[in-house]
């Protein structure tokens, strides 16, 4: 059985028919998915707590997901600061296009993951 508690930044609140947003540390909100052998079992949005920061907002998103428990970020960009933070935590990173749904971003993030 193999588990996995995935992130992505999002543009609104609409779970797995959201769109992966432009910029990690400033997304609007933030999905939290939880798989179990590939397959879906719980989907929550959550309201970007550093999305307003004027500064260090991608290193402030990594430490709320670290605390979470996320083992994978899916996201469109990443700065240099929060991709190193994301490595630090042994969090893997898939990329993808910004602006696909999440469940697409999943299935790729599912296929590049293994």
């Amino acid at each position: 059985m193999r588990k996995l508690r995935i992130a992505i930044p999002t543009e609104e609140e609409k779970g797995l028919d959201d769109v992966v947003a432009e910029v990690f540390g400033r997304a609007k909100t933030i999905t939290i998915v939880d798989t179990l052998d590939g397959e879906v079992k719980d989907v929550k949005v959550l309201q970007n707590p550093a999305a307003s920061y004027r500064f260090g907002a991608g290193p402030i998103l990594v430490k709320t997901l670290s605390d979470m428990k996320v083992e994978v970020v899916i996201a469109g960009e990443l700065g240099p600061g929060a991709s190193a933070l994301i490595e630090d935590q042994k969090m893997a990173r898939v990329t993808v296009k910004p602006g696909i749904r999440v469940k697409e971003a999943i299935m790729v993030a599912q296929t590049q993951l293994g």
